[in-house]
């Protein structure tokens, strides 16, 4: 992100009611804070960026597909950060291929310093993993396909 993309960001909160607001990219992170008036309560509005407002990615796109063929995708059940594995040194908990069973633990999303496990919903072969290690995710979004057994 370059000097004139910070700026832009700034300006889309100047002049609004947003006290707060968080971007992520690629492991660079912004937060935007502005202070509220001695004794006033503070307030944070989510906002959606105009170049990401109703974005989809490639992979969410091909989950989309994959879904409609008979995969079955699991959707973060938080906003958060998504780890594939229990530690940075540890190995992932699934790999693309593998088979799982149903309440088997997936991956993690860490939503407000709290590591949430994600299980299965189903026993089948985990055909997509959809999103990086260690990237932010929203509500809703795939992490992965299974294709059921």
């Amino acid at each position: 992100m370059d000097i004139e993309s910070i700026k832009a960001l700034l300006e889309l909160v100047e002049g609004t009611d947003v006290s707060e607001l968080e971007y992520e990219d690629e492991g660079l992170r912004i937060a935007v804070r502005r202070g509220a008036p001695a004794g006033a309560a503070a307030y944070a509005a989510p906002m959606v960026l105009p170049s990401m407002a109703g974005a989809s990615t490639p992979a969410q796109s091909a989950a989309a597909a994959i879904a409609a063929s008979g995969g079955k995708t699991v959707e973060s059940p938080f906003v958060g950060t998504f780890y594939r594995a229990p530690a940075p040194d540890s190995p992932p908990f699934t790999e693309v291929g593998q088979r799982v069973t149903k309440g088997q633990t997936l991956c993690i999303v860490e939503a407000m310093k709290l590591m949430n496990e994600i299980e299965a919903e189903i026993s089948g072969t985990v055909r997509q993993v959809l999103v990086e290690n260690a990237l932010p995710v929203e509500f809703g979004q795939a992490l992965f396909v299974i294709d059921p057994a």
